[in-house]
C-alpha cells in the first residue's frame, strides 16, 4: 500500500515539474527579429517607429490619438518598415508595465534613424537565400555523377568556367539585372 502511494506521488511530482517548465519555455518568447543575446528582456524601443516591444504579450506599443495602444501590428502607417533591419533598443533596466513613461528621454536619446553597436538578430529573415527551396536541392546536383576517386578536383572535361565537353560557357546576362520588364 505504501509503495503505491509513493508511486502516485511520485507521477504527480514528476508532472507537475514538467508542466511547469513547458510554461516557462512559452511565456515570453522573444520574436525571430529580436536582437540577439538578450532573453530575459522583456521591452525594445523601436526608434525608427517611436514604439515599444513587449515581449511577454507579443504586443507593439505605441502612441495613437493620444494614448498609448497595444497591438499584435504596428500602425498601417509602419506597414513596410523591416524589424529585421532596424535598430532595437533593449531595455534592460525596465520591468514594470509602462515602458513608454520615460518617452520623451528615449525619443530624444534614440531618435529616428540612431544606430548603437551592430546588432544581430534571434532568427534569419524569412525569405532570404535559399530558405524556400525543397529539401532535394540541398544536394550538390540531381544529375547523375561521374565515379570518382576520394580526392577532390575538377578532374578532365571539368574545369571551371568550361562545360563538360571543353566549350566555354556562356555569360546570360551579369546577374545584376531587374528580372523582365512589364
Amino acid at each position: 500500500m505504501n509503495i503505491i502511494k509513493l508511486s502516485i506521488i511520485g507521477i504527480v511530482l514528476l508532472l507537475s515539474g514538467a508542466l511547469r517548465a513547458q510554461v516557462q519555455v512559452n511565456v515570453g518568447t522573444p520574436p525571430q527579429w529580436g536582437p540577439a543575446g538578450y532573453s530575459g528582456v522583456r521591452y525594445y524601443y523601436l526608434p525608427d517607429v517611436e514604439a515599444y516591444y513587449d515581449v511577454h504579450s507579443s504586443m507593439f506599443i505605441y502612441p495613437s490619438s493620444g494614448k498609448w495602444v497595444r497591438n499584435a501590428h504596428l500602425p498601417k502607417r509602419y506597414r513596410s518598415y523591416d524589424l529585421y533591419s532596424g535598430y532595437k533598443v533593449v531595455m534592460s533596466d525596465y520591468n514594470g508595465k509602462t515602458p513608454y513613461a520615460n518617452h520623451k528621454s528615449y525619443k530624444v536619446k534614440y531618435h529616428k534613424g540612431y544606430k548603437g553597436g551592430a546588432q544581430s538578430t534571434i532568427g534569419s529573415k524569412p525569405g532570404n537565400g535559399n530558405s524556400n527551396l525543397k529539401s532535394k536541392s540541398k544536394s550538390p546536383s540531381n544529375k547523375p555523377q561521374a565515379k570518382s576517386s576520394n580526392h577532390k578536383s575538377a578532374g578532365p572535361g571539368n574545369v571551371k568556367g568550361e562545360s563538360p565537353k571543353g566549350q566555354k560557357k556562356q555569360n546570360h546576362g551579369g546577374g545584376g539585372g531587374k528580372g523582365k520588364k512589364k
